[in-house]
């Protein structure tokens, strides 16, 4: 099972979440795709993600996390012994978020928030300072405008990293990275 997790302003409606869906349902792997989507709450969005894992055989479950989804999936798989491929993972999202306090607009659904210092701290205590490194597949592009890529090499060192020139934050190169993270979830392509 390959679980999906959006970032920060992100839903199951994502460019990648919907390139990635499209590309197993394609290899007859749909049924072992899923994407929730996930409040901006960080505890009723580890609740939610917990569900659906709890779902699964545990040696079946691949986490596959993008940017703040990236950091959920970094909780996890660390809580619950899983595989998680980080794309352009956001490691102090308590910090580089800060910024963005306020109200907000889902870029996808369109919905209305407020940001406020709560997330922050519930983000925060997901914090974890080290991890263990042969569970992760890291993505990440070098220019990344919104998130420092050195942040997440440095964090993940010892991981299996592949780190590309260039891109942006969306992780440019995306597509062609779909095979290698079915591969790296163990499902065969049809």
């Amino acid at each position: 099972m390959l679980i999906y997790l959006h970032g920060f302003n992100s839903s199951p409606g994502s460019h990648k979440a919907q390139l990635l869906k499209h590309h197993m349902y394609e290899c007859g792997l749909g049924n072992q795709y899923c994407c929730p989507a996930l409040p901006i709450s960080g505890r009723r969005a580890i609740d939610i993600i917990e569900q659906e894992i709890a779902r699964h055989p545990h040696e079946s479950v691949t986490l596959v996390g993008s940017s703040l989804g990236g950091y959920y999936a970094t909780y996890l798989a660390e809580h619950h012994e899983l595989r998680a491929v980080l794309i352009n993972p956001a490691v102090y999202p308590h910090e580089d978020l800060r910024a963005y306090l306020g109200v907000q607009r889902n870029l996808y659904t369109e919905q209305l928030y407020e940001l406020t210092e709560e997330h922050l701290r519930q983000w925060e205590e997901l914090y974890l300072p080290s991890v263990r490194a042969q569970r992760y597949l890291l993505l990440a592009e070098t220019g990344d405008e919104v998130l420092d890529y050195r942040l997440a090499v440095n964090k993940y060192a010892g991981a299996r990293q592949l780190v590309i020139a260039g891109g942006d934050h969306s992780l440019k190169s995306f597509p062609e990275h779909i095979p290698l993270i079915l591969d790296y979830a163990g499902l065969a392509r049809a």
